[in-house]
């Protein structure tokens, strides 16, 4: 485990909630992009991945920082579903209009 990588899993950490509650309380998602998040979360699966060892034939443990990935991608698909919920509601009322 390197501190500059827990640094950048909490920075990143710190900036999901951010983004979660802008998009509950305006209920919009305009200028989110669904697949810079999907990369991110592709991004979170492999550095998890990585910490389980796999595809590490000196595979030592776990360490604490999985939690932070893990945290990370929770966050981030969480924002992920937010956006396709209130995209499709901006659609419909686009479309009542």
């Amino acid at each position: 485990m390197s501190p500059f990588e827990a640094g950048m899993l909490l920075c990143f950490g710190i900036s999901w909630p951010m983004s979660i509650y802008k998009s509950l309380k305006t209920r919009h998602v305009s200028g989110k992009s669904p697949l810079f998040m999907i990369i991110v979360d592709l991004g979170y699966v492999c550095g998890i991945l990585h910490k389980f060892g796999v595809l590490n034939k000196n595979f030592t443990g776990v360490d604490w920082v999985v939690w932070l990935y893990v945290l990370n991608l929770v966050m981030v698909s969480f924002d992920l579903s937010l956006y396709y919920l209130f995209s499709a509601r901006e659609k419909r009322a686009a479309l009542a209009k």
